[in-house]
């Protein structure tokens, strides 16, 4: 069985979240949503488009740097 793979964007989100000393749980509660949902939205399994934004502003993720990881 192949190991699940991050996405370009789910790697941005994980390494943000190391830098800011923040869980993933604690982003799934601040854009609300479930850290399970979180997970397969930076698996590539769902979309997360309504959460995408949120995601971005709470990291302070540059949108640009987003758009090319996308």
């Amino acid at each position: 069985m192949q190991k699940r793979q991050l996405t370009p964007f789910g790697k941005t989100v994980k390494k943000r979240l190391v830098e800011k000393g923040m869980t993933q749980v604690r982003l799934a509660e601040e854009v609300g949503t479930s850290n399970k949902y979180l997970n397969l939205i930076l698996y590539g399994d769902r979309t997360g488009e309504k959460y995408l934004e949120k995601i971005i502003s709470v990291l302070g993720i540059d949108p640009e740097e987003f758009k090319k990881s996308a």
